[in-house]
């Protein structure tokens, strides 16, 4: 701390030599734009702003896309260099799909995140991630793995969180919602992709030092990356002290978690080579990958991606719901109506509870901010030109509320706004999506999320399970909101406590 304030403290009296040397005359509308945008000074850019908004820094790139026409505006980091905010979807489009080899991860991303996911599928470019998203979407698009999810999911809601919220029910139990959700997802994950039970839904819900790890892990890595200096964690780093050493720490309970996973499946498949691989693990180990470190990388991005995003998602669809009874309402009905067929067709017909959770993750998308780095330079189809090295950031958080593509509604939690209602030929009401570059929730283009459909079948399964026995109700008091923070994914700061009434039978 005191090493950054020192630089801040120099940089800025260098900032006030030069600022007249700097300061130019502007046009009225430049002015008028240029009142939301932070104050850059020569040298330190914005960094007081990035500095004063660093624990709400998506809602306030998110209230500045909101006042400018374009939805893109140029933040100034210190030593010259530009972020590019956008919430445009030609921009969207342009980075994610058309000029998809121009924009990478890029060295400063992956160094940044490097400790963290390694050459995992989230942190690679090239050859690197054409391997594991090639061996990954042969495994998503198996119908055995569709099988394998809808017994996995089902197995985990029915023997360990139903009868969970069932004793929360009778004894008037106060639970943290959102801690709930993390480690269904994180059982449902592990034996998924990789045929391991970590079994941290267990009914005692047991201490889950390496999920506490990963938390912490996820937290520093990110203020990592949204850091104005870079140079202050690489000199923690350095020294070993501070937020670097505590993640050194943390890191280590991670990867020898994941390491022990990936030597576990080793085992497994080295004592009987005709067992059937079923699990994402097997299918990179079978294909040849000798190295651990790697395959561990690739472990801890599949922990990231199916833990944290779906139990973000439906933390804050239950909130929502408790908020909007009409749209509970409509969803309790949709599930009466389908409980009597399979698993898969059932949810695969749940339009409604479709369109709610589409709507919960336009207001609160898993991932609220996506970062690419130019590896040449280019012009967005806005007008806005970049040097290669640029980071460009589309804002799926602030797309989600710009009134130009949702309406001067955009506040409202609407589900109606994703569907078609029925007409005279058919009569029932149909889903209407969205392109992918105004709804970007699920990236797009060639990187796009390979587990959407699994995801959505996750979180169905999990609001039919749970909306039909049980009423979940807030614990907060009247009026008091969640306060949204994110990391590489949205968090409720400080849980979700609820408890649960069971609802009359039907």
């Amino acid at each position: 701390m005191i090493v950054e304030l020192l630089l801040l403290f120099l940089l800025l009296i260098f900032s006030f030599l030069l600022f007249f040397f700097f300061t130019t005359g502007s046009s009225k509308s430049e002015k008028s734009i240029s009142s939301h945008l932070p104050k850059s000074y020569p040298l330190i850019g914005s960094s007081f702003a990035i500095k004063a908004n660093f624990d709400r820094r998506v809602q306030w790139t998110s209230d500045i896309l909101q006042t400018i026409p374009s939805a893109t505006f140029v933040l100034h980091r210190p030593l010259g260099l530009r972020q590019i905010f956008t919430g445009n979807p030609a921009n969207v489009e342009h980075i994610l799909k058309t000029h998809f080899q121009h924009y990478q991860k890029g060295p400063f991303t992956r160094h940044t995140l490097f400790d963290f996911l390694g050459n995992g599928i989230f942190n690679s470019d090239g050859d690197t991630w054409k391997f594991q998203r090639q061996v990954a979407s042969h495994e998503f698009s198996t119908k055995s793995l569709r099988k394998f999810v809808e017994t996995v999911v089902d197995t985990e809601l029915s023997q360990r969180l139903i009868p969970i919220l069932s004793d929360a029910a009778a004894n008037r139990t106060v639970l943290d919602l959102q801690d709930i959700l993390q480690r269904f997802a994180f059982d449902n994950i592990c034996k998924i992709a990789f045929g391991y039970d970590p079994a941290y839904l267990s009914p005692s819900l047991p201490p889950a030092p390496f999920a506490e790890a990963f938390e912490e892990s996820v937290r520093i890595i990110s203020d990592r990356f949204n850091r104005s200096f870079p140079i202050i964690w690489k000199i923690k780093k350095f020294f070993h002290v501070g937020s670097e050493k505590r993640l050194k720490k943390t890191m280590s309970q991670v990867r020898d978690f994941a390491m022990n996973i990936v030597k576990g499946k080793k085992g497994e498949l080295k004592q009987n080579s005709s067992l059937e691989s079923v699990d994402l693990l097997s299918r990179f180990l079978s294909s040849g990958i000798s190295d651990e470190t790697f395959v561990t990388d690739i472990v801890i991005s599949f922990i990231l991606a199916g833990r944290d995003t779906t139990s973000a998602a439906l933390t804050w669809f239950f909130w929502l719901l408790s908020k909007n009874p009409q749209v509970e309402a409509e969803i309790l009905k949709e599930i009466r109506e389908k409980s009597d067929v399979p698993i898969f067709e059932e949810v695969k017909d749940m339009v409604y509870t479709h369109a709610s959770l589409c709507e919960t993750m336009r207001l609160y998308p898993p991932v609220p901010v996506d970062s690419k780095i130019a590896v040449s330079d280019d012009v967005l189809p806005d007008g806005t030109a970049l040097k290669k090295g640029t980071r460009v950031t589309y804002h799926p958080y602030a797309m989600g509320r710009l009134e130009v593509l949702w309406g001067p509604d955009w506040a409202d939690f609407k589900p109606e706004r994703w569907l078609q209602e029925a007409d005279g030929v058919n009569n029932k009401r149909s889903f209407i999506g969205r392109d992918p570059y105004t709804y970007p929730v699920f990236q797009a283009g060639p990187r796009v999320c390979l587990g959407k459909e699994m995801a959505f079948l996750q979180m169905k399964r999990v609001v039919s399970g749970v909306l039909s026995r049980f009423k979940v109700v807030p614990a907060a008091e009247d009026g008091e909101e969640p306060v949204f923070i994110a990391y590489l994914t949205n968090k409720m700061k400080g849980g979700f406590p609820v408890t649960f009434e069971k609802r009359i039978a039907y």
